[in-house]
């Protein structure tokens, strides 16, 4: 049985893969940050530490935690908390900027460093970060959570150069559309950092907040969160485990093209994709 920490579990993708390592034999570690969510799953029988990726204190309580329920013995890190700030670039403030990347990037890497020391102590490790295709590419109203995302790519790539010479392995997962909360929560975000009705670009959010008000709808291609506990899996699994798990056609299509495509070409395409997105017919 081999120890595995999960985060962001209160539903979505972090939730479904707790669940199916739990059903595949490992044992699981899971994060949540509200009492609620904390308390229904420790009813459903998961081992449960509070976490605030935000707050470094947080993380460093989460990481001590988890040495003391583990007697310090940890396989992998599946790291997934975060959230999407949605709003145009020069809409974000720079405290909304920095709560952003607190939660997607700060938090993650403080994680990392904390928990890393375990697995080089014992000589083996997996650290797997849940990325997104905007962590390639970057499309309109979304500058807070590309970023975020491009950062968390940086610094795997690097980590993963680094521990080259180790039985740690680090992967990313490039998921694209998954059903989950993210919609929601994404919209929540949008309105609480920007002042929509002082923005030149009023009237374009009116498009957005139609798109991310949707219950029920997904965009074409969406798939499960079942298809990235699949290559979490793998990536878990594999003796030689990839550097990169792309898992939905439109995360797969939006990679060849930003390889073979002229940067000018691939704007007006991504431009396109947007404009489809905020008239209600999504990627």
């Amino acid at each position: 049985m081999r120890n595995v920490l999960v985060t962001g579990c209160s539903s979505g993708i972090g939730y479904c893969v707790a669940k199916g390592l739990r059903e595949r034999g490992y044992k699981v570690f899971v994060t949540a940050r509200k009492s609620a969510d904390i308390q229904r799953l420790e009813a459903e029988g998961f081992k449960v530490i509070p976490l605030e990726l935000a707050d470094p204190k947080s993380v460093e309580a989460c990481a001590h935690e988890l040495m003391l329920r583990t007697n310090s013995q940890l396989y992998a890190i599946f790291h997934n908390g975060a959230y999407g700030q949605a709003g145009a670039v020069e809409d974000l403030s720079r405290e909304t900027l920095e709560k952003q990347f607190a939660s997607n990037v700060f938090g993650w890497h403080q994680l990392t460093n904390l928990l890393l020391p375990l697995m080089r102590h014992q000589g083996y490790g997996r650290i797997i970060y849940n990325s997104s295709l905007l962590g390639f590419v970057a499309l309109p109203f979304r500058g807070a959570y590309n970023a975020s995302k491009h950062a968390v790519e940086g610094l795997a790539d690097t980590l993963r150069l680094e521990l080259y010479d180790t039985a740690i392995k680090v992967c990313l997962i490039e998921p694209g559309p998954v059903e989950s909360r993210f919609r929601a929560n994404a919209l929540k975000s949008l309105l609480d950092h920007v002042d929509i009705e002082k923005s030149v670009h009023r009237d374009k959010y009116k498009g957005a907040i139609k798109r991310l008000e949707k219950v029920g709808s997904a965009a074409p291609f969406t798939l499960p969160p079942e298809a990235v506990l699949a290559k979490v899996i793998h990536a878990l699994e594999s003796q030689h485990p990839r550097a990169r798990y792309r898992v939905t056609f439109p995360s797969r299509l939006f990679y060849v093209c930003k390889r073979v495509l002229p940067t000018r070409l691939l704007d007006k395409v991504l431009l396109a994709v947007s404009r489809k997105e905020n008239r209600g017919s999504e990627l």
